[in-house]
């Protein structure tokens, strides 16, 4: 376990909270108003979610918390103890990108970049939920809490679809 204390001891508002990150579990000692984007980002150095609107209206700091894509900057850090959280860093496994990472850089799906990981990070919970629609209004009805301030929507739609095979090629793997 990592433990990340910088809580001033004068702070007696501090927590300990006990996060799961990919994986890893790390020790941190945050004040109690502190969101996930920010210890994520800040504390532990995991920069692939980004800080937008910081309102929870574009997206750009989506993850995974228990399996479940959620808006980073609306949740309390101290919310997700004991919870497996998911960031883009962690979507990778033994080397190989997930099949949405493979089809977001196939398929062209960004052009800034700076709301790919939110977007990857959504998309990858569409596919481990099964909730890939049939059209592709479904989809984007599905997506529209991911705003992408490019216009790289027919791109990002298509690296979905390319992902949906792919992970149905594994057998549902994603």
């Amino acid at each position: 376990m990592m433990d990340h204390s910088d809580a001033s001891p004068q702070d007696a508002d501090a927590l300990t909270v006990t996060l799961t990150v990919n994986g890893e579990t790390h020790r941190l000692t945050l004040a109690p108003n502190v969101v996930l984007l920010d210890a994520l980002r800040d504390r532990l150095g995991l920069t692939g979610t980004k800080k937008g609107c910081d309102h929870g209206q574009c997206g750009a700091c989506t993850v995974h918390v228990d399996g479940r894509a959620i808006n980073s900057c609306l949740r309390l850090a101290a919310m997700c103890e004991g919870r497996a959280i998911t960031t883009v860093e962690g979507l990778a496994r033994d080397g190989a990108l997930h099949p949405v990472q493979q089809a977001f850089l196939d398929q062209d799906a960004y052009q800034c970049g700076f709301c790919t990981s939110g977007q990857m990070m959504s998309a990858a919970a569409l596919l481990d939920d099964g909730r890939i629609g049939d059209s592709d209004a479904e989809i984007r009805e599905a997506m529209s809490g991911n705003l992408c301030r490019c216009g790289a929507y027919k791109n990002i739609l298509a690296a979905i679809r390319q992902a949906e095979s792919a992970s149905s090629g594994r057998g549902g793997d994603a």
